[in-house]
């Protein structure tokens, strides 16, 4: 019962979302002094998550002015050294609430504020929040400066707006409040086509036909081949599309899709705006396991049964088309990006003989059955799965194999089980399930063990988890290749300068770090003793301390000393001299 609740509660949110359009004014533009050029839209397809603002481009440098884009205060303060990295919330009296993230730094009496709170607490990552007359902010004032923090590959400003009582966001390309020059439809880069038939309720998906696409003129595509593309009684079709922007080479998403038979649209997605505990339905909206390495968008024009209403504005029969023998129907395919360019491909479809429909084969029925619906569990004498109702978006048969050799891994690694493989890296799950690996460990090794499992390129990726009683376990987001591995190696930690080096001309001192395996999970240093603020930026595995968050007496010798730990418990500790 409460999965059912759960279940409609989520798909009255997200249709809400979809369906309305939040109220906004004659916003101001976020950031000054730039050439208005972006290198990502709203509503992008992301590992796992739709992207949920625009980054703007900021002329590949940091500081920027950041205004705010109207009246309001500011509600919300976040430093952190993945993520948005620095950033701020501005809250509006309309209702809103905008978002400025991977910021350089704050305005001067608020980054002042945050620097002393920082200090105060002895944290380098904060979470503030502010009441309505502490911060309060004017439209086009000046309230941070560009940067690069955070999960951030470039100079930018990732901006958002939020409905501030649902935190759902907003299409501001869409809604005409960030203005950009674009008249180049979206590109139609290919076709598939995909039956389906089922084996005790479960959806078996038949092997993917695939046809290329020709471009007659913008925005006009065609199939490449003349023949109409053979239907059977239950299928649907992908696209792999992607959208341009003047100005710039990156790809973009595409604002909406949509599908229709002989006239008639039978499936419409659209990206108005979603709520964060919706974000992860990109991994149905998708053909999952396509989109993982392709470039493109690679839409799905069909719902899968666990996926959310709230992104589809037409459905009927979820998308799914039928043809009976010899029937024929046009098709057309639109995507429109959000500046309302079109692009659309037509082709003729003609129904398959019944002999000639895909029919799942007897051994597709591999393994126990995972119904979507409800709690499923496995054991045996290696692993113990528990995946909640609700992860799969589809029932699916269960899948486990366990190999016979351990990985390879480099000598930084200790591989302490061999393979177990769940299901494949190609089935999308929504949320976490609860893995325990059983295997000897040493016990030296227990406080190090962690899951790990192997990319698609054949690399351990640090999986989390940890040893108890007999097993390592932990909460996994994504099936594939498991298996239990210790990290005994301390993280990398160089500074980048001499030791004694005088730095009393340069404005921060940095160290270069780095881990083989878990990652970096905190970081501590102290200035002549006393604890002192460090930025971390992951992308470019940089710990820096900038002069101006500390009051070092000049004309003396001073000393740093930073710690390093990774996820596994492995520390290092580096001590050196600078004098300033």
């Amino acid at each position: 019962m409460r999965y059912f609740l759960t279940l409609i509660l989520s798909a009255a949110v997200a249709a809400t979302a979809a369906a309305q359009s939040l109220p906004h004014g004659d916003y101001e533009y976020p950031v000054r002094d730039v050439q208005r050029l972006y290198s990502a839209n709203f509503g992008e397809m992301r590992p796992n998550h739709f992207h949920s603002g625009v980054d703007i481009k900021t002329d590949g440098v940091t500081g920027k002015r950041v205004v705010a884009v109207a009246d309001g205060y500011v509600s919300r303060i976040v430093v952190q050294p993945g993520g948005y990295g620095r950033a701020l919330y501005v809250t509006h009296p309309d209702g809103t609430t905008s978002v400025y993230g991977h910021l350089q730094s704050f305005r001067p009496d608020i980054e002042k504020y945050v620097r002393e709170e920082r200090i105060r607490r002895r944290s380098n990552r904060v979470d503030l929040y502010f009441n309505k007359w502490e911060w309060e902010v004017e439209r086009g004032q000046t309230i941070a400066f560009s940067g690069n923090t955070g999960t951030s590959y470039g100079p930018h400003l990732h901006f958002e707006l939020r409905e501030t009582a649902t935190q759902r966001t907003m299409n501001t390309i869409a809604e005409g409040i960030i203005p950009v020059t674009d008249n180049l439809p979206p590109v139609i880069a290919r076709l598939h086509y995909v039956e389906v038939d089922t084996v005790g309720c479960v959806p078996v998906h038949s092997r993917r036909r695939s046809y290329d696409v020709r471009r007659q003129a913008p925005g006009i595509y065609i199939l490449a081949t003349e023949r109409a593309v053979d239907a059977g009684r239950n299928g649907y079709f992908i696209v792999e599309v992607s959208d341009r922007k003047n100005g710039v080479q990156n790809t973009f998403g595409v604002y909406r899709v949509s599908c229709a038979v002989d006239g008639e649209k039978r499936f419409e997605y659209r990206m108005d705006g979603f709520t964060f505990d919706c974000t992860r339905y990109c991994n149905a909206a998708a053909c999952y396991d396509m989109q993982l390495s392709s470039r493109n968008e690679v839409m799905r024009l069909a719902r899968l049964e666990g996926s959310s209403r709230g992104f589809y504005t037409t459905l009927v029969d979820d998308g799914a088309i039928s043809l009976a023998d010899g029937e024929t129907a046009q098709v057309r395919i639109e995507a429109e990006d959000d500046c309302g360019n079109l692009s659309q491909l037509e082709f003729t479809i003609r129904g398959k003989a019944d002999g000639d429909c895909f029919r799942a084969p007897a051994e597709a029925a591999c393994g126990e059955t995972i119904d979507r619906r409800r709690d499923f569990s496995h054991a045996d004498s290696l692993l113990t799965i528990e995946i909640p109702a609700g992860t799969l978006y589809e029932s699916a048969f269960f899948e486990c194999r366990h190999a016979e050799k351990r990985p390879k891994a480099d000598s930084s690694l200790v591989v302490l089980s061999a393979v177990s493989s769940i299901m494949t890296d190609a089935t999308p799950m929504h949320r976490g399930a609860k893995l325990a690996l059983r295997c000897d460990v040493p016990q030296r090794l227990r406080s190090r063990a962690v899951l790990a499992r192997l990319n698609r390129k054949g690399r351990p990726v640090y999986a989390g988890g940890r040893y108890d009683d007999g097993a390592v376990r932990g909460t996994i987001t994504s099936f594939g290749d498991y298996f239990v591995a210790a990290d005994t190696v301390a993280p990398k930690v160089s500074p980048r300068f001499k030791q004694g080096a005088d730095l009393s001309s340069a404005r921060s001192l940095s160290f270069s770090v780095g881990d083989n395996f878990s990652g970096v999970a905190s970081y501590e240093g102290t200035i002549d003793g006393e604890w002192a603020i460090f930025e971390y930026m992951p992308v470019g595995g940089r710990l820096i301390h900038n002069f101006t968050d500390s009051s070092l007496a000049r004309g003396k010798r001073h000393t740093v000393r930073i710690t390093v730990r990774d996820n596994c418990g492995n520390s290092r500790t580096v001590e050196c001299d600078f004098y300033r």
